[in-house]
């Protein structure tokens, strides 16, 4: 099969992740890709595995006529066997150019649970209400990659019986504990970090995140007595933050935490830390850094969003929402287990290693999609 991928751009992003793995790893298909905007470190690596990219350059000042017409042009061209799109826009814009092209079978790609007014954005949520009116017409079917994003946009209007859960898989050749020792680590921890069990957060600093719930978890645990040093990875997670420097002053934690920035080397940085938390309070589907943390043996907290609690499932803690307190709690109840009981936090070690292996590899997402497709081309919808 010859399958077109439409997507926002290709700039680091959890659907684009995905995205990237199940382009490199399906061998059976032909893969496309055409980026509405384009640009993102994504497009180089997936030209250099041989999976063609174009960029369409979608711009304000065009106009979205424009952007659709040169998409139109490009499915024409192109002639795939099925497009699939990844997000609400390009689920609304790829599926109708798709269908005005020609195109028969279309696949919808939703990676999102929350939309709410405030924290989601004006034109996410048009959009995704003008899916949901369109949802019988357009797509074949509509992959969810979380099992809360099937429920919620079930309850907008989606039609729900073209719906199928594919959740995220991961390369396990990059995502593995590394053993001891390994130089790689030297890169990423200091002397000073040595000194604590190492605690981390990898994310992007965006309201979603809800860094201020971790800062206010950390200072609780901090005056509790316990030691601990903590790594901040992602974008706007240096000291040009200034804001939240600030804050992080403010809170006493200036010794505890380390700003990184963004890392290229994220199965390096899941390998130094001792304690994985996601402190988010809305919209994530399925973590991918969840998953990423625990193929690497690194135990998780995270917030009940999303399907944390289903990657997590008995390996580690789930605690609610903007809650510091509660998340302050979880994360004192690991830093005790890891020093008291050794033997039961390296069970849990390793089985946070075996509930990825056995649920969430690309083997399995990449089998997935392909039953998927090919249903949709079998069908006569």
């Amino acid at each position: 099969m010859h399958i077109l991928h439409v997507i926002t751009s290709l700039y680091p992003g959890g659907a684009q992740s995905a995205l990237c793995r199940l382009c490199t790893n399906d061998t059976a298909n032909q893969h496309t890709i055409i980026a509405m905007i384009g640009g993102g470190d994504y497009e180089e690596r997936l030209r250099q595995q041989g999976i063609a990219v174009e960029s369409l350059g979608f711009t304000r000042k065009d106009g979205l006529l424009s952007g659709m017409v040169r998409l139109w042009k490009h499915l024409r061209q192109y002639r795939p066997d099925l497009v699939q799109t990844w997000m609400y826009h390009p689920d609304l814009i790829g599926g109708i150019c798709a269908r005005l092209a020609g195109v028969r079978h279309v696949c919808w790609g939703i990676r999102h649970t929350a939309l709410e007014t405030g924290q989601s954005s004006r034109s996410s949520i048009i959009t995704a209400r003008l899916c949901a009116r369109l949802s019988g017409l357009i797509p074949n079917r509509i992959v969810c990659c979380a099992h809360e994003a099937a429920r919620l946009h079930a309850s907008l209007g989606y039609r729900s019986e073209k719906m199928v859960v594919i959740p995220n898989g991961y390369d396990l050749s990059a995502f593995h504990p590394f053993g001891e020792p390994d130089g790689r680590r030297d890169d990423v921890l200091s002397g000073e970090d040595l000194r604590w069990p190492v605690l981390g957060m990898v994310g992007r600093y965006n309201t979603q995140k809800d860094h201020e719930n971790l800062l206010m978890a950390l200072a609780e645990v901090k005056s509790r007595g316990h030691g601990f040093s903590c790594l901040l990875v992602g974008s706007g997670l240096d000291d040009q933050n200034l804001f939240l420097v600030k804050r992080i002053a403010e809170l006493d934690l200036t010794s505890r935490i380390r700003l990184m920035g963004i890392r290229s080397d994220i199965p390096v940085i899941m390998n130094c830390l001792d304690l994985h938390i996601l402190s988010s309070s809305f919209g994530e589907a399925f973590p991918n850094v969840i998953a990423e943390a625990m193929a690497c043996g690194t135990p998780c907290v995270g917030t009940d969003v999303g399907d944390t609690a289903m990657i997590i499932g008995e390996t580690g803690w789930v605690v609610p929402p903007k809650e510091p307190c509660k998340l302050a709690d979880a994360i004192q109840a690991a830093l005790v287990e890891r020093m008291d009981f050794p033997d039961r936090w390296a069970g849990r070690q390793a089985s946070s290693v075996a509930r990825i292996k056995d649920n969430f590899t690309i083997d399995k997402m990449v089998t997935s999609f392909d039953s998927v497709w090919a249903s949709c081309l079998d069908s006569k919808d």
